[in-house]
């Protein structure tokens, strides 16, 4: 059977795993897995994508990520490519380092974010390569310990030659992997002391539950803890809609799929490029493109900007590694130009005349 086509949309949150080929190794060593998490942490950074969760064992590893406007893929494929090379260098090696592609799966947020959370951050110990709670509790391999603050975290990229913009209160911003830590743990507490102390004890009752069922199958059959055997004989109505790549609620599964398809139905309805976009975008602001793709910050150039950002992503299908190299400025310039691009065409109304 021909393996199905990913489902991927901004904001999504999945669920991510690789293999090493013929479940060989692909951690050797400490210096194999920071060199994972230094690349992982500039690619999360540069492409928004969060991380909520993550693992590394000797032969695999697991990740949660909501992704941005980048899409899944790329994100990846930057990962696993880079790593790869670098593996293959340092230890005199040649050929495929990864099983096939990645797996990965789409999660419903309500019931399975701090599940899944719970369930990759305790890999290690399944696995038995920590002995008990305590001992992972400062295992730098899992963001177990980050969350904690038993360890630094390792997905706070280093960039010690390109200092954090600063906020009203001259402190430096926050980085996405800062925030995604501080949102995981408001989910059990206000206060840092009280979230540590409620986050441990929802991992020590997980500890026993071993592989999850619920985690295998698509659709209806994951609620029902993975027992098909519950769902036969059900009318064909009363069954809610199932597949493999996706973890929730029957109308979840519909919703993303729906939203997956607008995406490729969008792209085939007006067939634009992004050099065409960019150029229709330039005569509606009587702008030359040159001025647009330059570092200028002028008001007329920036709104133009956000109007190809919002335009390229939201209604086209862009990804923004697309949209950010065609316009010359970062990943995260582009989420910031899509929500000024947004506010423009929704106060004038006037998307249509862009596309048509």
């Amino acid at each position: 059977m021909p393996r199905q086509a990913r489902l991927d949309a901004p904001g999504l949150l999945q669920h991510v795993m690789a293999r090493g080929i013929e479940r060989r190794k692909i951690f050797r060593n400490n210096k194999d897995r920071k060199s994972f998490l230094d690349r992982l942490a500039i690619i999360l950074e540069e492409t928004q994508t969060q991380c909520y969760a993550w693992s590394l064992i000797p032969n695999h590893f697991h990740l949660l990520l909501r992704t941005g406007t980048t899409p899944l893929s790329k994100v990846m494929r930057r990962l696993m490519t880079g790593y790869a090379v670098t593996f293959n260098k340092c230890h005199k090696r040649s050929g495929h380092l990864f099983q096939n592609r990645y797996k990965s799966v789409i999660c419903e947020e309500e019931p399975y974010l701090m599940e899944l959370i719970r369930y990759i951050h305790l890999n290690p110990l399944r696995a038995k390569v920590v002995k008990d709670l305590k001992e992972l509790d400062k295992y730098p391999w899992t963001g177990h310990s980050t969350l904690l603050e038993k360890r630094k975290d390792p997905l706070i990229p280093k960039q010690p030659d390109k200092p954090n913009k600063l906020n009203r209160l001259n402190k430096p911003e926050a980085s996405l992997a800062e925030k995604t830590i501080e949102d995981v743990l408001l989910h059990f507490a206000d206060t840092k002391r009280i979230a540590h102390r409620r986050y441990r004890k929802f991992v020590e009752k997980g500890i026993g539950q071993g592989k999850r069922p619920e985690f295998q199958g698509g659709g209806l059959v994951r609620s029902a803890g993975g027992n098909k055997a519950g769902l036969l004989g059900r009318k064909k109505e009363e069954r809610e809609k199932g597949d493999a790549r996706i973890l929730g609620s029957g109308h979840f599964v519909a919703n993303v799929m729906k939203d997956a398809n607008e995406i490729l139905e969008k792209r085939a309805k007006f067939d634009i490029s992004l050099d065409e976009l960019i150029s229709r975008t330039c005569a509606k602001f009587e702008i030359r493109v040159k001025d647009l793709l330059s570092k200028s910050r002028k008001r007329q150039l920036s709104q133009a900007r956000g109007v190809v950002c919002y335009l390229a992503v939201d209604e086209l299908g862009y990804s923004g590694d697309d949209v950010a190299r065609n316009l010359r400025i970062s990943g995260r310039g582009v989420s910031d130009c899509r929500e000024r691009g947004k506010k423009i065409l929704d106060k004038a109304g006037i998307i249509g005349e862009y596309l048509a």
